[in-house]
């Protein structure tokens, strides 16, 4: 299993895990697109936000492995704007799948995370991480 050295292990303050330590001995977790409702938390909204930033900062629009991040974490964002690199040699349940950022769809649905400084300054993600902000967004 790949280990992403320097992707951010959680969303600080949280308990909310990026990657995990090390490989299920029972087996993979399996990724799967999970439906987002409107009435989620504002935290989990805000874990999706500072996960998906995340990744758009260490791999952008590269194709990656999914090695250590967390599958439960990923799944959230799986089958929108994480998908899979090629969809007809994918393996949903093996560390080695590659991914992509579909970058339309996450732009849409995280337009403050693509936004460029002329348009509009770049959230206060510890004010957000800490609960001071709303950081809503739709599905």
């Amino acid at each position: 299993m790949l280990k992403h050295k320097g992707f951010p292990g959680r969303l600080p303050g949280s308990d909310y895990q990026f990657v995990i330590r090390r490989a299920n001995p029972k087996g993979v977790t399996p990724l799967k697109a999970l439906e987002r409702y409107k009435d989620r938390k504002p935290s989990d909204k805000r874990a999706d936000a500072a996960f998906m930033s995340a990744l758009w900062s260490y791999f952008g629009e590269e194709t990656f492995e999914r090695g250590n991040l967390d599958a439960g974490r990923l799944s959230w964002l799986f089958g929108r704007e994480v998908v899979p690199a090629d969809p007809d040699d994918f393996d949903p349940a093996s560390y080695e799948a590659e991914l992509k950022i579909d970058v339309k769809r996450a732009m849409a649905t995280f337009p403050e995370l693509f936004a460029s400084e002329e348009d509009e300054e770049m959230p206060d993600w510890d004010a957000m991480w800490n609960g001071d902000e709303d950081g809503e967004y739709e599905d």
